[in-house]
């Protein structure tokens, strides 16, 4: 079955750490660039980070450099996005995606409290 199951979102206080694990099935996982989103209430979908193939090389939305990094370990067919210094405005669902594909997971929740 061709999917994406997300996991790892709490609830954190600001300032805290969380790390996020995307994980593939069903289709050629080291083939492929992976994206992070995150969709906030009442906010459109924001492109979070990205990971190409090889995991050498990410591009990250500006609201979030220097505090997040996304890596990929591409035997586990997992793509990880380690948040720090989280602050209340990235309370989000934090969803995978895979461009390419046009597949999408369900989502974590990310909650953080001040």
């Amino acid at each position: 079955q061709v999917q994406l199951v997300e996991s790892g979102g709490d609830l954190v206080q600001v300032g805290g750490s969380l790390r996020l694990a995307c994980t593939a099935s069903g289709f050629t996982f080291n083939g492929y660039f992976i994206s992070w989103y995150r969709q906030a209430p009442e906010k459109e979908r924001e492109l979070v980070a990205r990971i190409n193939p090889s995991g050498v090389n990410a591009d990250y939305a500006d609201s979030v450099k220097g505090r997040f990094t996304i890596s990929r370990d591409n035997a586990m067919r997992t793509v990880y996005l380690q948040m720090n210094s989280l602050k209340s405005e990235d309370t989000a669902v934090y969803l995978c995606n895979v461009p390419r594909r046009n597949l999408w997971g369900r989502g974590t929740q990310v909650t953080v409290s001040s």
